[in-house]
C-alpha cells in the first residue's frame, strides 16, 4: 500500500513540485543518517522522464534503491547511492554534504555534491538539493549539466526513511576541490 503522501507526490507536475520545495525547510546536517529508500518523481518533460528512469533503473547498473548519507563533522557530511544489481546491493556515487543555499532561491537546503569525488555524476556535475516534507519524507530536486542552463533544470525525487544503516564510505576524493565550488551563491567564496 501506498503512502498518502508519497501518491500525492507522485500526482504533481515538475513545477508543483519545485513550488513545494521552495515552502520546505532544509534538514540539519546531522538529521539524514542512514540509507534512504529512494523514488524518482515526475520530471520537467517526457524525455526528462524516460533518460532518468532508464538511467536509474537498467540492467547495467541496477535498480535505484536509496542514497545514504552521514555527518562527517558539523558542516560536513558523506554518501553515495546504493543500487541493487543481480541479487546484490552495489554502492554509487558518492557525494559530499553541507548545508548551503539553493540555487532556486537561495534559502539553505541539505547539499549533495558529487563532484567532490570521481564518478559519472562528478563529472556532469551533478549537485541534489534536500529539505524536510516531514519526520521521514524528503524532497530532493536534483540538478546535472555542463551549463549553467542546464544544471537550473529541476530533477525532483523523493526520499523516505531511514531504512537501513550506513554500509561505509566509498570513492576517490578530488584534491583541491572544495564543494561550495559547485553551489552558485557560494562559488568563489571558498
Amino acid at each position: 500500500m501506498t503512502d498518502p503522501l508519497v501518491r500525492d507526490l507522485e500526482q504533481k507536475s515538475c513545477a508543483e513540485l519545485l513550488a513545494l520545495f521552495q515552502t520546505l525547510k532544509a534538514p540539519q546536517l546531522s538529521e539524514l543518517h542512514g540509507e534512504y529508500r529512494a523514488r524518482l518523481l515526475t520530471q520537467v518533460n517526457p524525455l526528462m522522464q524516460r533518460v532518468g528512469l532508464g538511467t536509474l533503473n537498467n540492467p547495467i547498473l541496477g535498480r535505484w534503491q536509496c542514497k545514504a548519507f552521514r555527518p562527517v563533522d558539523a558542516e560536513s557530511g558523506r554518501g553515495y547511492n546504493g543500487f541493487s544489481r543481480g541479487g546484490r546491493f552495489v554502492q554509487r556515487y558518492p557525494m559530499a554534504t553541507l548545508v548551503a543555499p539553493s540555487r532556486y532561491d537561495g534559502q539553505p537546503a541539505y547539499m549533495l555534491v558529487y563532484r567532490a569525488f570521481h564518478s559519472a555524476c562528478g563529472s556532469i556535475h551533478m549537485v541534489d538539493e534536500i529539505r524536510r516534507l516531514d519526520d521521514t519524507h524528503y524532497l530532493g530536486i536534483g540538478t546535472c549539466g555542463f551549463t549553467e542552463r542546464q544544471r537550473r533544470r529541476p530533477l525532483p525525487f523523493m526520499l523516505s526513511g531511514p531504512v537501513g544503516e550506513y554500509r561505509g564510505d566509498i570513492g576517490r576524493e578530488r584534491s583541491h576541490f572544495a564543494p561550495q565550488q559547485e553551489i552558485p551563491a557560494l562559488a568563489g567564496t571558498s
